[in-house]
């Protein structure tokens, strides 16, 4: 360990030279001599040097000079490819990204790290060009795919688009597939400019065609696991089923307080239980309830490693892949009706303007004395059903003071620049083989609003709890939107007869909210909505708190659902050490450490799942609408480029009118104004317009559905 130390310190002092300003372009025995390198460490320098030019901290040029990239115009980041040839580097100091032609890439595939150069700087709309100069560190090493059986070989198209090559395989290397096979291959030569890369086939998951197949892709792809590793199942064999006493000592006991869960009809991880009373004074006394799983998935077991890799549960159409074994999540931990659970809770005294004037975070156990649906609140507190009013009468009084006090806080948040984005989800409904029988927008109700709007306030009050304690945390933080992506979206919504002032060339998110609220109930209010969120910067994790622009919030986290997010465990366990006085000044300086690493890898992995459970979204979507061929639909252009006109369709489906398909008319497209019109006829198609298309073409393979206006037939 101590030479790595030294290594490493060297490794840095050699960078440090070499990026220096005084520093004048050297070759590498000339750097020896002027850092006195005896002959006896020539083989280290080489090697710590070897490593500065792999990691492309350092480039050797053409005459054996040692520069820095910057010096040389050149950085590095990560490939993104387009099926079309050329691609996109994100650029790993931030900023945007750099147009790569077809013909530049230098052999850099989907996901790679590269070094590249930029030739041409960006002028207004217009991005930065540039050229990869090498590839630092592949990004795919396997790759998901439908084989195709040649004469003497085969080859496979991946599945994701953005790897524009198909991979050869040799017949040795086929494994037995056959056409029509979806594959994982595992690559064995990247290839160069005009050769393909090289395969071996190293699964076969089925026919393209067979039940499960589709999915099963996806989760190879994105590699994600379904199973735990023996380790963990080994760990967790003796796990109690039920609370044990001797867990019970030391704990706030709430069992006597009234408290539900409330949940989707199909929930199975209860992570959130609430109670609420009023208080003499006429305040309100709200408790937030989380399970407390850091009790059963303890720091560096390999539980809690498996559960840190896996950084999150994803959500997929047909399943879920949990972040703990279902022994955990739904059983010890879900906090199921009509049993002890041990909790982590948050007890918040609200005044009525919504303001939390006190609060107390403590380890609890609770008894859940109603497993509530979404469903039954909202017919509870909208529809007053006589049924359930009946059925429910025991806690009728205290989901009326809820929705009071729902109410309140989300008045609260609104006045402050809170920004909702009500844009439909999907609820897809699968037989029992996978296949989809209905997609309809996903419900939101006054019963969802409720529980966001508690999870909301309580989220806020830990993190803002954390932040004075100067504990280490992770924050949720989301920035101010990218100026470029700003200035885009003003330009947008102004045609459409909205403004967003500036105070000191800021933008409050109240602004945003006020256009939003202005455009709600329009036509326009979806198309506005997406327009707004496009122009957004991402949520992520951070060890700083940087506060969290969309909710106009100085301080957020993410708390309570620690069964299927690791960011909310770590929090957790974090909280647990403060309140036992266990944060002594070596543990906190190693936290503090190691933090931005986590909440980085916790920001990635959830990106992952995020995509995965969009790729299986469009996936069912698609085969839905595979036999609607010829079918006529109304819907809203949802967007509008220059090779398409993406339509949405009231169940959240969305296809494209391929501009090569409008045959009337020479139709161009204009970034600005976000419209696609025809250069003979001044017909014009723009974001929000209602349209009526006939489903035209529906490709499972690459996943698109295609649209033609219904004149256009």
């Amino acid at each position: 360990m101590e030479l790595n130390h030294i290594l490493e310190e060297r490794k840095e002092k050699l960078l440090g030279y070499i990026t220096s300003e005084e520093y004048i372009p050297l070759k590498r025995r000339e750097i020896r001599q002027m850092l006195s390198v005896p002959d006896s460490d020539k083989e280290i320098f080489e090697g710590l040097l070897g490593e500065l030019i792999a990691e492309g901290k350092v480039v050797e040029t053409k005459k054996g000079k040692l520069m820095a990239p910057k010096a040389l115009n050149m950085s590095t980041g990560v490939f993104t490819g387009h099926a079309k040839g050329f691609g996109f580097v994100t650029p790993d100091e931030g900023g945007a990204d750099i147009f790569i032609p077809a013909n530049e890439t230098a052999s850099a595939m989907q996901k790679d790290r590269v070094l590249y150069k930029v030739i041409n700087q960006g002028e207004g709309d217009k991005k930065a060009d540039g050229v990869i100069i090498k590839v630092l560190e592949r990004g795919i090493v396997r790759v998901v795919g439908l084989y195709e059986q040649s004469k003497g070989f085969g080859f496979v198209i991946a599945d994701d688009k953005k790897f524009a090559k198909d991979i050869f395989i040799a017949k040795e290397n086929a494994k037995g597939a056959v056409s029509g096979h979806k594959v994982v291959v595992e690559i064995i030569s990247y290839g160069e400019e005009r050769r393909n890369p090289e395969g071996k086939i190293v699964e076969i998951l089925g026919h393209v065609n067979d039940p499960g197949v589709d999915i099963l892709s996806v989760i190879r792809r994105f590699d994600l696991a379904i199973e735990f590793p023996e380790k963990v199942y080994q760990e967790i064999e003796k796990q109690a089923t039920e609370v044990l006493e001797k867990d019970k000592e030391g704990r706030e006991d709430f069992r006597s307080l009234l408290t539900i869960t409330i949940d989707g009809e199909d929930a199975k991880d209860l992570d959130d239980a609430v109670s609420l009373t009023k208080m003499v004074n006429g305040n309100y006394w709200l408790g937030v309830h989380i399970a407390d799983v850091t009790h059963y998935v303890r720091e560096h077991t390999a539980l809690d490693q498996e559960a840190y890799a896996r950084g999150t549960s994803v959500y997929l159409v047909d399943r879920v892949i949990p972040m703990l074994p279902h022994k955990l999540s739904n059983g010890i931990c879900s906090l199921n009706p009509e049993t002890d659970r041990l909790t982590l809770s948050c007890m918040m005294e609200i005044d009525p303007k919504g303001n939390v004037v006190s609060h107390k975070i403590c380890e609890s156990m609770i008894y859940s004395d109603f497993r509530m649906t979404y469903t039954a609140v909202r017919e509870i507190i909208e529809d007053k059903t006589p049924e359930l009013l009946e059925k429910y009468a025991e806690i009728v009084p205290m989901l009326t003071l809820m929705n009071e006090l729902r109410q309140i806080l989300g008045e609260k948040r609104m006045k402050r620049g809170s920004v909702n984005f009500d844009l439909p989800e999907s609820k897809i409904i699968l037989d029992e083989r996978g296949k989809p029988i209905e997609i309809r927008p996903y419900e939101r109700s006054i019963a969802t609003n409720l529980i966001e709007e508690f999870m909301l306030v309580c989220n806020e009050t830990v993190a803002e709890n954390a932040f004075w304690q100067e504990i280490p945390f992770m924050y949720r933080t989301h920035l101010e939107p990218d100026e470029e992506k700003l200035k885009k979206m003003e330009q947008f919504i102004r045609g459409f007869g909205y403004h967003l002032k500036k105070k000191d060339g800021e933008i409050h998110p109240r602004e945003i909210q006020r256009v939003l609220q202005e455009a709600e109930g329009t036509e326009q209010e979806r198309i506005i909505t997406r327009m707004v969120l496009r122009s957004m910067m991402q949520a992520r994790y951070a060890a700083d708190n940087l506060g969290h622009f969309g909710l106009a919030a100085k301080y957020y986290c993410h708390f309570t659902s620690p069964i299927r997010r690791y960011p909310d465990l770590q929090i957790h366990r974090l909280l647990k050490k403060m309140l036992h006085g266990e944060l002594g000044e070596t543990q906190t300086r190693e936290y503090h450490k190691k933090m931005p690493d986590m909440a980085l890898h916790c920001s990635r992995r959830e990106r992952i799942a995020d995509e995965a459970e969009r790729d299986t979204e469009q996936l069912k979507k698609v085969e839905f609408m595979s036999d609607k061929i010829g079918q006529v639909f109304q819907g809203i252009i949802s967007g509008v480029t220059n090779w398409g006109i993406y339509v949405e369709l009231p169940n959240t489906i969305e296809g494209m009118v391929s501009l090569a398909m409008l045959d009337d008319d020479y139709y161009e497209f204009n970034d600005k104004s976000m419209m696609v019109f025809g250069k003979r006829t001044g017909k014009s198609y723009r974001l929000g317009d209602k349209v009526t298309v006939v489903v035209a073409k529906v490709s499972k393979e690459l996943g698109t559905i295609d649209f033609l206006f219904e004149e256009e037939e």
